[in-house]
């Protein structure tokens, strides 16, 4: 055994262990089973857990590498996979209830690149349901548990909720998300996490549930922004059975991602945005500007072509319209048992029509235009992740969205990343937002890197 925190140690502290032959994958994999069997049944992260083929999977791992047959860094280092994620003779539910004995035809791409560079599948994470929601909750398959609060049950958000609380919470050392909308930002906003939205065609979606293949997108969600860099480089890269991914080069990050932000131009969210926004949260937020000017970058307040909230509206019809194309069938059998809260989102696109689809896609390319054009010469644009902390289940009206700030991101194909950037005064995180141009995930994690190493939020850990 070793002195490294298992639960919580970044993955690149846990590999270079494993490298130097100080740590053990079985002992790895045992601790975080152990941790799963002692945590999860309150914080419902996992739909399923894979425990003896992980054991499995980590005996011939640690053989392996005592052998010098290490297939690469990464080789003995658990995983996580949202709920949407195929594994070939597995079953996948999307989160829905109606999908429960769906088996797997293929195994995704993601998945794939995943287990060549030796990675261990610990198990399948839950999700809202056909991934289509932002607080996290799911009517038959159970909401998680956000760990940050022992007393009162509140969102983990959405949609990639039990990745991000197992993430959160010690039981997986890192996961994989989607987001279509902010489904990997917002649980990591409210679960004290990493998470990076990558731009469209660099992650492979074959053998990933659809929900609006115009705007889906897989990502990282982990402890650290490095931890980010080194899963998104495992993840990314075409596939000829991803049409988004051909002419999108693997582009490694890391070799900048130390360099820092002097001299970097940052804009800064309109004042109007601020509306609305929790004072913790808005607080937490200038808190952060100010620590990136004082690492060197430049900051200034911006104006925009468009008010959020519009291109949030925007980004709701594109997912009402594909949502439907995809489980139109499901959701309009009153006899399955869909998500009473699931079933009016995906709605929105049933009396779409394709006029009306067409138009809003034409439109969101000129908003894309007017968009650049505002934010050209900037190297990031900078909000909050959400407007609120964690709210309490019972308060939530799931007829809104938390997502006011990550659609934006959606509709505009640009990448970003969510880091944390402090807590409130009853113990919950708060969450910068820095969005990138689209293919540009580099400088997102570059700064992110730069914000966390002049911070401590990372070292947090929830009270389980």
């Amino acid at each position: 055994m070793t002195d490294i925190d298992l639960a919580f140690s970044p993955v690149h502290v846990l590999s270079a262990a494993i490298q130097r032959g100080k740590l053990s994958p079985v002992d790895l994999v045992d601790a975080l089973l152990d941790r799963i069997a002692a945590h999860d049944e309150m914080l419902h992260s996992f739909v399923t857990v894979y425990a003896d083929d992980a054991r499995r999977a980590a005996k011939a791992a640690a053989d392996a590498i005592r052998s010098g047959h290490a297939v690469g860094p990464l080789h003995g280092i658990p995983v996580a996979l949202k709920d949407i994620i195929d594994l070939q003779g597995r079953v996948t539910t999307g989160g829905s209830y109606a999908l429960k004995d769906r088996v797997s035809a293929v195994t995704a791409t993601l998945a794939r690149k995943l287990i060549s560079a030796g990675m261990i599948v610990i198990g399948k994470t839950h999700s809202v349901e056909f991934a289509m929601g932002g607080w996290g909750t799911n009517q038959h398959m159970g909401t998680p548990r956000n760990p940050w609060d022992r007393k009162v049950h509140r969102a983990p958000g959405g949609s990639s909720s039990g990745t991000g609380v197992a993430v959160s919470s010690g039981l997986a050392p890192w996961g994989i998300g989607t987001d279509t909308g902010g489904s990997v930002r917002l649980p990591a906003s409210w679960c004290g996490l990493t998470g990076l939205k990558t731009t469209v065609g660099r992650v492979s979606c074959y053998g990933v549930l659809p929900l609006a293949s115009t705007l889906d997108t897989p990502g990282p969600m982990t402890r650290s922004v490095e931890d980010a860099a080194l899963l998104y480089n495992a993840m990314q890269g075409p596939d000829p059975q991803d049409p988004l991914t051909r002419g999108v080069a693997f582009e490694d990050p890391l070799p900048k991602m130390k360099r820092g932000v002097a001299g970097l131009k940052l804009a800064i969210m309109p004042a109007g945005e601020r509306k609305g926004v929790d004072p913790e949260v808005l607080a937490a937020f200038d808190a952060a500007v100010e620590q990136l000017r004082a690492l060197g970058a430049s900051a200034e307040e911006i104006s925009l072509p468009r008010p959020f909230a519009a291109m949030a509206e925007m980004t709701g019809d594109i997912i009402g319209a594909e949502g439907y194309h995809f489980v139109g069938d499901l959701v309009d059998d009153m006899d399955l048992p869909i998500d009473e809260a699931v079933r009016p989102r995906i709605w929105r696109g049933r009396d779409m029509t394709a006029r009306a689809y067409l138009d809003t896609l034409k439109k969101r390319r000129a908003v894309q235009r007017e968009f650049d054009a505002a934010l050209a010469g900037y190297d990031a644009l900078l909000t909050p992740t959400t407007a609120t902390p964690a709210p309490p289940i019972d308060a939530i009206d799931q007829s809104t969205s938390p997502a006011g700030f990550t659609r934006l991101v959606n509709v505009l194909d640009r990448c970003a990343l969510a880091v944390p950037n402090g807590f409130t005064a009853g113990g919950l995180p708060t969450s910068l937002h820095i969005v990138c141009n689209g293919y540009d995930e580099a400088t997102a994690l570059r700064i992110g890197w730069a914000y966390e190493q002049a911070t401590d939020w990372r070292s947090r850990r929830p009270p389980l």
